[in-house]
């Protein structure tokens, strides 16, 4: 699986690697976290994605854990071209990981875009951004070390000086391929707001390498307006990709049809249930967000076995091929929808059972929201919000939110819930405390002290080994008399003996 036009000494760079070993792609899958695995990829590949990254590896486990190699280094003959991404903040330590690795890839990325906050805690993604001399040092070592080119994924400053250079300094070190996201560190979460193209354009105009665009990708037509106002050479997508796989080919297929196929990708390339439970969750967004469809939302989210993954994808298809096919007039459904910057309702463009883009709301939606939660939590006068239940009954918040969730299951009566929760003991024989699991005279604690202590045994069960260390203490009264020359024990050592014989160590 070694690129045929590799050489350990002998390399190819920049555009050279990037239109010869990688073949010019222009339509790029991100590399992320539990998401981007080989089954994930090759239902991209089959719609048109020209480049695949490998799931983000930390180079600590990979370098070290041989079990984690082999599960990260998942892959096949059509699964090229590969970049593989590693993250860390130790040159040496990616440059072992990226050793082992580099058979099974085109090239090796540093991810130095991460926001998260997992990647502050562990120094690795954007929190290296202010670290230029670290960078330098991992780039260039990995630059003159491995058989593939190394390539790094950033994301910008808010200064535009500080970015261009931030890139060139990468281009300086050895970095091959460079991809920009137009998002700063801080634009995460409710507050990702928009990415801005400017500063990537003027990256472009300052480095000689091959480049790569990523963020504000919603469909085909964003990746061709971004190639244009960019002047970048690919775009990489990731959420986008996470809710239509088939972006690239410009169309949206049912939910359902990608999801069937995916999965058939699974049954060859098997992979961890939470990896498919997160795709089909995002195929299935608009979809889990009727409220009719709470049932089909709680299978899906307690299925653990590929065939009951097929079995959520099967009914989701009986219920709305009908609606695609025409026999049935589709009449919009309650949905749960989110609240855009001027307080307007976003419901999906298309119908809810197609592939289609979810829409963040708007940062300022978010600061709004938050502004209005501390107005009515500082307002003395504010209304107290009451819940009741069916009954009419007035009851608290805690209970109205345990009654909530028990709405979302309504396979289960009320008496299966309580049976759940209710513990079924066994109690001591000899008083009224439960009977220890794995006692072997089914007693409790307290009782099985008593026994064991009158009656010199053990319990492993409960920890008590009464009989074992009274034999302790009498073998250390033996090597005390023959150490005493009067052959009588002293009083600390009638203490230690005593002591060794209700549980104490021998010091």
């Amino acid at each position: 699986m070694v690129n045929e036009h590799r050489e350990a000494n002998n390399k190819l760079a920049g555009y050279e690697f990037y239109h010869r070993v990688l073949g010019s792609p222009r339509y790029i899958v991100a590399p992320m976290v539990d998401q981007s695995e080989l089954a994930w990829r090759m239902l991209c590949r089959r719609y048109g994605a020209q480049l695949c990254y490998s799931p983000m590896f930390h180079a600590n486990l990979f370098a070290n854990d041989l079990k984690y190699r082999k599960d990260a280094l998942q892959t096949c003959t059509e699964d090229r071209p590969l970049i593989i991404q590693f993250c860390g903040n130790d040159p040496q330590q990616i440059l072992e990981a990226a050793l082992a690795a580099q058979d099974y890839c085109d090239a090796v990325d540093i991810n130095l875009g991460c926001p998260q906050a997992i990647a502050k805690r562990g120094h690795y993604g954007s929190f290296l951004q202010d670290e230029w001399e670290l960078l330098t040092q991992i780039v260039r070592t990995l630059h003159e070390k491995l058989s593939v080119p190394v390539t790094c994924k950033i994301r910008r400053f808010e200064d535009r000086e500080k970015t261009i250079n931030y890139a060139k300094m990468l281009e300086s070190a050895g970095c091959q391929l460079l991809t920009v996201h137009g998002r700063t560190r801080e634009q995460k979460g409710p507050l990702t707001g928009i990415a801005d193209w400017s500063y990537i354009k003027d990256v472009r105009q300052h480095v000689k390498i091959p480049m790569f665009a990523n963020g504000n990708i919603l469909g085909l037509d964003d990746v061709h307006r971004c190639l244009e106002e960019t002047g970048v050479d690919g775009v990489m997508t990731a959420e986008g990709n996470l809710h239509n796989p088939a972006l690239f080919k410009g169309i949206a297929p049912p939910v359902w049809q990608m999801a069937t196929e995916y999965l058939e990708f699974v049954h060859l390339y098997p992979c961890p249930t939470s990896y498919i439970r997160g795709h089909l969750f995002k195929l299935f967004h608009h979809i889990m967000n009727v409220k009719q469809n709470s049932e089909l939302r709680e299978q899906l989210a307690t299925a653990n076995q590929l065939e009951q993954f097929q079995s959520v994808v099967a009914k989701i298809r009986d219920k709305y091929e009908p609606y695609q096919s025409g026999k049935v007039t589709y009449e919009p459904e309650e949905m749960e929808i989110n609240m855009s910057a001027d307080g307007s309702e976003e419901l999906p463009a298309l119908p809810p059972w197609l592939c289609q883009p979810y829409i963040r709301a708007s940062p300022e939606s978010h600061r709004q929201k938050i502004a209005e939660k501390e107005r009515d939590a500082s307002d003395p006068n504010r209304a107290k919000r009451q819940y009741f239940d069916n009954a009419g009954n007035e009851i608290s918040r805690k209970r109205m939110k345990k009654l909530r969730r028990r709405q979302r299951r309504p396979n289960k009566t009320e008496a299966q819930i309580q049976l759940r929760h209710e513990r079924h003991l066994e109690y001591c024989t000899q008083c009224a405390n439960p009977l220890g699991s794995k006692c072997e005279f089914r007693l409790c604690r307290i009782c099985c002290r008593d026994k064991c202590y009158a009656e010199d045994s053990d319990c492993p069960g409960h920890g008590i080994l009464i009989k074992s260390r009274r034999a302790k203490a009498k073998k250390f009264e033996e090597h005390s008399k023959q150490q005493n020359n009067n052959g009588t024990p002293t009083e600390e050592t009638s203490l230690s003996i005593e002591n060794v014989a209700l549980g104490g160590n021998i010091s």
